[in-house]
């Protein structure tokens, strides 16, 4: 199948007349054979159209030059397995253990309604981009920067997706330098028996274990493309999945600490209340992050017209989400029992549990989930950082028109490193703006696939599946919208501790 970059598309050839192709989409024909041509009785159509549907079958699979070179498509071996393996390893992470916060401003009923109403959207939306990955004509988008392009223009289609999946990308990865370096640091506090208040005790200060953890990370990236870390990503899934396990049993079974309450606070008057209630549901979508990843992984698969990639990839992540919902639900509805409204604004879940159990819970259980979260951030940095590779030799092989250098790949991703590692010492309180992010990267994905849809597959004019887009469609830009003003609004009045250059 071509793949298909719509900013940058060659001219159609001229060899034989073809029909213009859609504005939205130019792709590359691959000129039919003079035999095809010529043979025109009637009693040679069915060898033409017998040859022709070969011709097509070529044309579907055939991939674009430049994407054999790049790390996301230079590799399309992957299958069902891979996809779950990446699914779950970019779609349950350190930003689950905060869920209880949302819960803590929207009560029970309301917190278990949000989870679950969020879940099944982002279901269907991730159904959506899976479709959309091939198109009729043969394309593939691989990118979602690309398919956002194809749908709405290159301007357009650029304002809308870049800034948000650029921070999906690299603002995650320096969050999780963020949680691994802290995370680090406190497995060498439990396990030399300091308490958790100790902060100056250890050798190293916090940025150096920033550093130490960025080293490991752009080690481990040095594998050449996203099928070649499906290992990677198996651990690391099992790595979440154990620690979030952990955590809402261990918190469960060691009981409430005293003082806790699940009773809502006292009546806040006004549009405080709305913004609090605003900025959980930002905290719920963010969980759910990791929509700008699908195509790339659906991307590595091989596809055909007999056998789409989009089979094997729906059934991966079916599997995959199906995990994701058994760690997250138990984690959001344990942790608000357990903890209430003593749960810790920042580090959520593993904080709490440090903090109430420290010193109750067994050493060996404390340090096992500290090495699980540091398993879990170092693989995520390498699924999160690959579009960010992906997009820096794209510059390297569209000027020089031949694959990068060992020495070329591997010194961009020494140097996204190193500007995570600068960035996340420079700002240490970005974690802190979560219910802002969320809001931010929530139409990519809650909004933007519904209008997708409608542009790509034209359905009906008021059909089932138009009425349902649209009003997806829109209800998520309005959320995002008020998400964003939500979080602002709590940032402004109750204010966040900010600091440059001092990670603590």
């Amino acid at each position: 199948m071509p793949e298909v970059n719509p900013s940058k598309q060659p001219p159609t050839p001229t060899i034989i007349p073809t029909p213009s192709p859609s504005p939205s989409i130019s792709i590359p024909m691959t000129p039919k054979s003079p035999f095809i041509t010529h043979v025109m009785t009637p009693l040679a159509s069915p060898m033409k159209k017998a040859m022709e549907s070969m011709q097509g079958y070529l044309d579907f699979t055939k991939l674009n030059p430049h994407d054999e070179w790049l790390p996301i498509t230079e590799s399309r071996n992957g299958n069902a397995f891979y996809a779950a393996f990446h699914s779950l390893s970019s779609g349950i992470g350190i930003q689950a253990l905060v869920l209880p916060l949302a819960f803590a401003a929207l009560g029970w009923i309301w917190g278990i309604i949000s989870l679950s109403t969020f879940f099944v959207w982002q279901m269907y939306t991730l159904w959506l981009l899976i479709q959309l990955h091939e198109s009729p004509s043969g394309a593939r988008y691989s990118r979602y920067l690309w398919l956002s392009i194809a749908t709405f223009g290159e301007k357009l289609g650029k304002l809308m997706t870049l800034i948000p999946t650029i921070y999906l990308s690299s603002g995650t990865c320096i969050t999780l330098v963020m949680i691994g370096g802290a995370t680090s640091k406190l497995l060498l506090n439990t396990i030399v028996g300091n308490t958790f208040e100790d902060k100056n005790d250890t050798p190293l200060s916090m940025i150096e274990w920033y550093l130490v953890f960025t080293c490991l990370a752009v080690v481990l990236s040095q594998l050449p493309n996203l099928n070649s870390i499906a290992g990677v990503s198996l651990i690391g899934a099992i790595a979440s999945v154990s620690y979030c396990t952990i955590i809402w049993v261990v918190s469960v079974i060691e009981g409430r600490p005293v003082g806790v309450s699940n009773e809502q606070p006292e009546k806040v008057s006004g549009i405080a209340r709305v913004c609090d209630v605003l900025n959980a549901l930002g905290i719920v979508a963010f969980a759910f992050r990791g929509h700008n990843l699908v195509l790339e992984i659906q991307g590595t698969m091989p596809s055909s017209l007999k056998q789409p990639s989009r089979v094997p990839m729906w059934k991966g992540v079916k599997y995959a989400y199906l995990v994701i919902a058994t760690c997250l639900f138990p984690l959001a509805i344990g942790g608000y029992w357990a903890y209430g409204n003593l749960m810790p604004t920042t580090g959520g879940l593993l904080t709490a549990l440090y903090k109430y159990h420290g010193q109750s819970t067994s050493k060996a259980i404390l340090e096992l989930t500290s090495i699980l979260v540091i398993i879990n951030c170092l693989t995520s940095f390498q699924i999160y950082a690959m579009p960010v590779f992906d997009n820096l030799e794209l510059r390297y092989v569209t000027k020089m028109n031949g694959p990068c250098p060992w020495w070329v790949r591997a010194g961009s991703r020494v140097f996204f490193g190193g500007l995570a590692f600068f960035v996340a010492v420079a700002l240490p309180f970005l974690p802190s703006l979560a219910g802002l992010i969320g809001g931010i990267a929530l139409p990519i994905t809650l909004a933007y696939p519904c209008f997708m849809w409608i542009v790509m597959k034209k359905p009906e004019p008021y059909s089932k599946m138009w009425w349902l887009n649209w009003v997806l469609g829109c209800l998520g830009m309005l959320l995002s919208v008020l998400l964003v003003f939500g979080a602002i609004w709590t940032i402004v009045t109750r204010g966040i501790e900010v600091h440059f250059f001092k990670p603590e």
